[in-house]
C-alpha cells in the first residue's frame, strides 16, 4: 500500500543503527554508572504514556509483540513451521514489529503517517491490523470529537493559561449533553480548587492522567567533553552572534534590537551521548522545554545527541537528489553541515526572539506608546500578543511549522557567517572550507525539500509533519523567488481585539500543485528508508552496571525491548 492511500505497510529492508554508547559508558565511575542505569530504567518505563498517546491500540500491540517473542523463546524462524507461514511473511511481521517499537506505536514519529503489517490477517493469526482510520489517543473517546469541540477546548485553556503539551481531550455525553473533559497529565490525583466546577459550559478539567508513570521522571545523557567545549565557546559568543540578526538595530537594545529580550540569557548547551531515547522520534537535539511560559521566564536547555548526529556521517548512504557533479562535495560536508546548522537551531533559533505580549491587564513587554518598526512595513507594529494569549493558540495548525520554517532558515543563514564557522574550526583555508559547507547547505535545502514530499497526503491535501512542511515550503520559495540559486530540472479579523495572522504567504508556501505535484510522484519512486534505532540496556551485576548491546536487526530490536522488561 503507498503512503498517500493512507496507512501503509513498512518495506523490509530498512536501515537500523545502533546508538553507539558502550566506550564512553565504560568510562564512568561506578557511582555514575548506577545513576544512569536507575535513570535509564525510569525513563523506558514511561514508554507506555506515549504508546497510549500514538493510539488506543499501541500499548496492546506491544504487549503482542513481547508474548510472541516469550512464546518462541526468540527463536523467530521456529514461527514458519510452526504458524505454516512463509519465511518473506515472517520478515515482514519482524519488520513491522521493529518499526512499531522504534516509533513506540503505530504511526511514524516523523510524519504522523500510519503503518500496518503487510501480510494477510490470516497470516497473522490473532493479530488484527488496526483500521487505517484509528484515531489518535489525544482524543481518547467513543464520541467522535469535531474540529468545534477543539477550538472550544483550545479557547477556554488559552483563557486557563493551560498549555497543550500535557493535556488530552475527551468527548462524554452525560445527562443526554455533550461533555469535553481535559486530561491533565498530572502525578496529582486530587483536582485544583478551580477544577471542582466547570470551567466553561460543558467543559471539565480531570487530572491524574498517566499518574501512575509519572510518578518517575528523568534525563539521561553521557557529557561528550570534546563537544561540549566546542558549544560552550559557541554559547559564549551568541551575544556577538544574535547581533548580526536582519532586526539588530544598532544603538537599541544593547545593538539587539527591540525584537529581542533586554538580556539573553544562552541556556545551558550540551553535547551528550544518549543512553536511553524513550519516544517516537529518536531527535538529532532538543530543546528543553517545550512550555513558552517557562522558556520566557526561566529559561532552557538545549542538548545535542552525539551518538544519533554521528549516524549521518556514512558516505555510503544513498543519495538519488543531488547531481552527479556536487555528489562527491554533498557527501564530504552534508554531516558537518547537519551539525553546524543543529547547534545553530537548538541555540539562537529558538532560543532568540521576543514575542510582542501583554504579559499582564495592562502591562506590556515593549512600549506601548512607541511600538517597534516592522521589517516588513517600515511601519509602527499594530498587533501584539493580549494577555493569556500564546503562538499556538493564535497560530494554531500553523504554529508548528512556521516555528521550525523561522528556526530552519535562521540557522541556514549563519551558514556564511565567518565569525561563526571559525568557532567550530573552519575557514577559507581550511581541508574543507567555508564556502563548501555554504554550498552544501543550499544542497541540503533542496534535497531536505524534495524529500518532504514523502511526507505530504496529496488526497487530503495535508502534511504530516511540522518540519518536512517547512523544507518543502523554503525550497519552494527560494525556486520561485530565489534568482536562481537553486535548480532542479525538471481577511483582517473583524473584531480589533483579535490578532491578524497572515497565512497569504506561508500556505501557498506549502501547496503540492503543477510541477511540485510531479516530483513529488518522483520522490515516491525512491523513497528515503526510515532510518531504525536499536538502543542498548544496562543491568546490575553485583557492585557494577553493564551494557548489553544489540545485533542491528529487527529481531535485535524486539530482544532489546523485550528485556527492558516494561
Amino acid at each position: 500500500m503507498s503512503r498517500s492511500e493512507g496507512a501503509y505497510s513498512p518495506p523490509t529492508g530498512a536501515t537500523i543503527h545502533q546508538l553507539k554508547i558502550k566506550t564512553v559508558f565504560d568510562t564512568l565511575e561506578k557511582r555514575e554508572k548506577l545513576y544512569a542505569h536507575y535513570l535509564a530504567r525510569a525513563a523506558w518505563h514511561g514508554s507506555r504514556i506515549i504508546m497510549r498517546q500514538v493510539s488506543p491500540g499501541s500499548p496492546d500491540i506491544f504487549d503482542l509483540v513481547v508474548a510472541l517473542y516469550h512464546a518462541c523463546n526468540g527463536d523467530w524462524d521456529s514461527l514458519v513451521p510452526r504458524c505454516k507461514i512463509a519465511p518473506d511473511e515472517l520478515a515482514s511481521f519482524l519488520e513491522h514489529a521493529a518499526t512499531f517499537l522504534c516509533n513506540l506505536g503505530n504511526f511514524y514519529g516523523g510524519g504522523d503517517q500510519k503503518f500496518v503489517p503487510g501480510v494477510p490477517e490470516e497470516t497473522m493469526r490473532k493479530i488484527a491490523t488496526v483500521s487505517p482510520n484509528t484515531q489518535s489517543s489525544y482524543y481518547p473517546s467513543k464520541e467522535s470529537i469535531s474540529q468545534a469541540d477543539i477550538a472550544k477546548a483550545s479557547k477556554v485553556m488559552t483563557e486557563r493559561s493551560t498549555g497543550p503539551e500535557n493535556t488530552r481531550v475527551r468527548k462524554l455525553v452525560k445527562d443526554g449533553k455533550p461533555v469535553l473533559e481535559l486530561l491533565q497529565a498530572s502525578a496529582e490525583l486530587d483536582s485544583p480548587e478551580n477544577s471542582h466546577t466547570e470551567l466553561a459550559e460543558g467543559i471539565f478539567l480531570i487530572r491524574g492522567d498517566h499518574a501512575e508513570e509519572l510518578s518517575r521522571e528523568a534525563m539521561i545523557g553521557i557529557a561528550d567533553a570534546d563537544e561540549v567545549k566546542r558549544l560552550k565557546t559557541f554559547v559564549d559568543n551568541s551575544t556577538v552572534i544574535i547581533r548580526q540578526l536582519p532586526w539588530a538595530v544598532q544603538g537599541e537594545n544593547d545593538g539587539k534590537g527591540p525584537f529581542e529580550k533586554t538580556l539573553f540569557e544562552p541556556p545551558d548547551f550540551t553535547s551528550v551521548h544518549a543512553l536511553a531515547v524513550c519516544g517516537s522520534i529518536a531527535f538529532e537535539a532538543a530543546n528543553l522545554l517545550n512550555y513558552e511560559y517557562i522558556r520566557e521566564n526561566c529559561g532552557f536547555k538545549n542538548i545535542v545527541l552525539a551518538n544519533r548526529l554521528s549516524i549521518n556521517n556514512n558516505p555510503e548512504l544513498p543519495c538519488y537528489w543531488v547531481d552527479s557533479s556536487e555528489l562527491n562535495l554533498y557527501k564530504r560536508t552534508t554531516h558537518i553541515v547537519r551539525f553546524l546548522t543543529t547547534a545553530i537551531h537548538e541555540l539562537i533559533d529558538q532560543g532568540t526572539g521576543k514575542l510582542l505580549s501583554e504579559t499582564s491587564p495592562g502591562v506590556y513587554n515593549f512600549d506601548m506608546e512607541s511600538p517597534p518598526i516592522s521589517l516588513l512595513n517600515g511601519e509602527p507594529t499594530t498587533s501584539h500578543y493580549l494577555h493569556g494569549q500564546a503562538w499556538g493558540s493564535v497560530f494554531r495548525k500553523l504554529a508548528g511549522t512556521v516555528e521550525e520554517c523561522c528556526a530552519t532558515l535562521m540557522s541556514e543563514y549563519f551558514m556564511d557567517n565567518e565569525y561563526l564557522l571559525g568557532i567550530f574550526g573552519y575557514s577559507d583555508s581550511t581541508d574543507i572550507t567555508a564556502e563548501d559547507l555554504l554550498n552544501s547547505t543550499y544542497l541540503s535545502i533542496g534535497v531536505d525539500g524534495l524529500q518532504a514530499l514523502e511526507h505530504y497526503n496529496y488526497q487530503d491535501e495535508a502534511w504530516g509533519q511540522v518540519h518536512h512542511q517547512a523544507h518543502f515550503s523554503i525550497l519552494k520559495h527560494l525556486l520561485q523567488d530565489g534568482g536562481s540559486v537553486i535548480s532542479i530540472a525538471e481577511d483582517l479579523a473583524k473584531s480589533s481585539l483579535a490578532v491578524r495572522v497572515d497565512r497569504e504567504l506561508y500556505e501557498p508556501m506549502c501547496a503540492v500543485d503543477g510541477v511540485y505535484e510531479e516530483w513529488r510522484k518522483i520522490v515516491l519512486s525512491k523513497p528515503k528508508m526510515t532510518w531504525k534505532f536499536v538502543q542498548p540496556n544496562t543491568f546490575v551485576n553485583g557492585e557494577d552496571v553493564e551494557v548489553k548491546v544489540y545485533e542491528e536487526s529487527n529481531a535485535g530490536i524486539i530482544q532489546s525491548w523485550v528485556e527492558r522488561n516494561v
